[in-house]
């Protein structure tokens, strides 16, 4: 991601222009509620259905409108029909690379927990698989994903109001959590704790 593309992004989730954030965070949780009620094909359709009514009906007024006031103005969305909306190839390749790479460290990484490189690393991925268990159980995919994209909308907001107070608990919490892996790692055989 460039870093045009990650101040735009930093932007957004900290609704530095209300009316685009309000737009992208309601269109995205307007489509993710639809889909938790919907199949996707249904959810497809309905935008689609929704999209053309609006452009035909609008396309039809203005048609009416030229004729009635005898104008030339030509096609309303020509402007948008002239535009080429296609992704380049360099575009296309920078992100497929990027992409690529993700995945091969993310393959690396699955490789060296299942294959127990590192004991230790290897519980901890074993205790996270066994707490989503129990989340998968209460939540659906969906329904994390509906309260991911409100939590990226309105957790920086609420750290950049509150840092202080959060950084303060963070790190009480991050040291109770390291004391506890401490002495976990303490009392496994063969564990060794890893230089920071």
């Amino acid at each position: 991601m460039s870093e045009m593309d990650s101040k735009q992004v930093v932007d957004l989730l900290y609704w530095r222009d209300l009316q685009r954030t309000g737009v992208v965070f309601g269109a995205s949780l307007f489509l993710l509620l639809s889909l938790s009620v919907c199949s996707i094909i249904s959810v497809i359709s309905y935008v689609a259905l929704a999209l053309l009514s609006v452009t035909i009906s609008f396309r039809i007024y203005k048609g009416i409108l030229q004729a009635v006031q005898k104008s030339e103005d030509g096609h309303p969305f020509k402007m948008y029909l002239d535009k080429d909306f296609g992704i380049s190839s360099e575009l296309a390749h920078k992100y497929g690379d990027t992409a690529l790479a993700h995945f091969n460290s993310l393959i690396k990484e699955l490789r060296r927990l299942f294959l127990v490189e590192d004991l230790v690393d290897s519980l901890k991925f074993a205790v996270l698989m066994w707490i989503l268990t129990y989340v998968g159980a209460l939540f659906n995919g969906l329904t994390l994903l509906i309260l991911g994209l409100i939590g990226a909308f309105s957790w920086p907001v609420i750290y950049e109001k509150h840092q202080a107070q959060i950084d303060h608990y963070y790190g009480l919490v991050n040291k109770q959590i390291k004391d506890v892996f401490g002495k976990i790692q303490a009392k496994i055989p063969g564990a060794k704790p890893k230089t920071e």
